[in-house]
């Protein structure tokens, strides 16, 4: 896990490609000029709004460990599409990336975007093979706009700023980032390339990662999608955060996607207790002269 050089008073861990307590030259521009060094579709930052984008590529999520909570964030140095490519294609294929590339079903209807696609080609520039990269960054709860724009107003003199006590603290939202996106996302669009027996990876944070069940790996050869998790270390002479490749899990689709959609039921005498409290409260609640449900259906 990465870790800044002291304990910081709120969540921002990058905004606009940098450490907010980085003020050199290169980070100053980019803060002034609001651009993403992350090969965005264009120099500047685009998240949330193009006019006024929400520069921030990651966050903190206990004053220590950070999480990437923009999708470009992971395209530094191109390593997801490097790392994607020795899954889907041999070691001497040429291959290229293509982003947000438009996917329709068997009716012609659309099934979004996907992020990253590679393609491989011969000599003469014909298709030989694809593969599917989604990037998959992290839902915030709470308001950080709010937070990224008091820094931005004087990043000199807020880039410490105590946020501890500011209502609606931004979090990482792991639970939506899985069940609202990532899981939606891979049934759909990974059950396209499922169908078409083309493979899939997944590139995302190693601290969402973790909060995922358990999956079934197997072997690369046999694999059908690869998880690619990253992490963000530190560099202290560049006073930068690098993306860093943690590991790969390689799984089968159709077992990840059971693992990740089932739930595991707790004890179903804790729901009993739920159900009797409540009933117990409405029942508290209802006037001694109130006619029982069997007597309105007998009259």
């Amino acid at each position: 896990m990465a870790k800044i050089r002291g304990k910081l008073n709120h969540p921002l861990a990058e905004v606009f490609g940098f450490p907010v307590d980085n003020f050199s030259h290169e980070a100053k521009a980019s803060r002034k000029n609001r651009l993403c060094p992350y090969h965005n579709k264009s120099a500047n930052c685009t998240k949330d709004k193009a006019n006024n984008p929400l520069g921030v590529c990651s966050i903190f999520e206990d004053h220590a460990n950070t999480t990437i909570i923009c999708p470009i964030r992971f395209r530094q140095n191109w390593q997801i599409a490097i790392d994607a490519a020795s899954f889907f294609f041999s070691k001497n294929e040429k291959w290229t990336s293509l982003t947000e590339v438009r996917l329709q079903d068997r009716n012609g209807q659309s099934a979004g975007n996907i992020d990253v696609v590679l393609v491989s080609y011969d000599d003469r520039g014909r298709l030989i093979n694809f593969g599917s990269l989604e990037v998959q960054a992290v839902y915030i709860s709470g308001n950080i706009r709010r937070l990224f724009e008091k820094y931005s107003e004087n990043p000199d003199k807020h880039f410490n700023i105590d946020w501890s006590s500011e209502k609606n603290y931004p979090r990482p939202d792991y639970l939506s980032s899985s069940r609202k996106r990532l899981v939606p996302q891979l049934i759909y669009k990974g059950g396209i390339f499922q169908a078409w027996k083309k493979k899939s990876a997944v590139a995302l944070h190693e601290s969402f990662y973790n909060t995922l069940p358990a999956l079934p790996a197997v072997g690369e050869k046999e694999a059908e999608i690869a998880w690619l998790v990253y992490g963000l270390d530190y560099h202290h002479p560049s006073k930068t955060f690098k993306l860093t490749k943690r590991k790969v899990v390689y799984t089968l689709f159709d077992d990840s996607m059971q693992r990740i959609t089932k739930t595991e039921a707790g004890p179903v005498n804790d729901f009993i207790s739920v159900l009797q409290d409540k009933l117990d409260e409405k029942l508290e609640g209802v006037s001694p002269d109130a006619p029982a449900l069997g007597e309105i259906l007998d009259t």
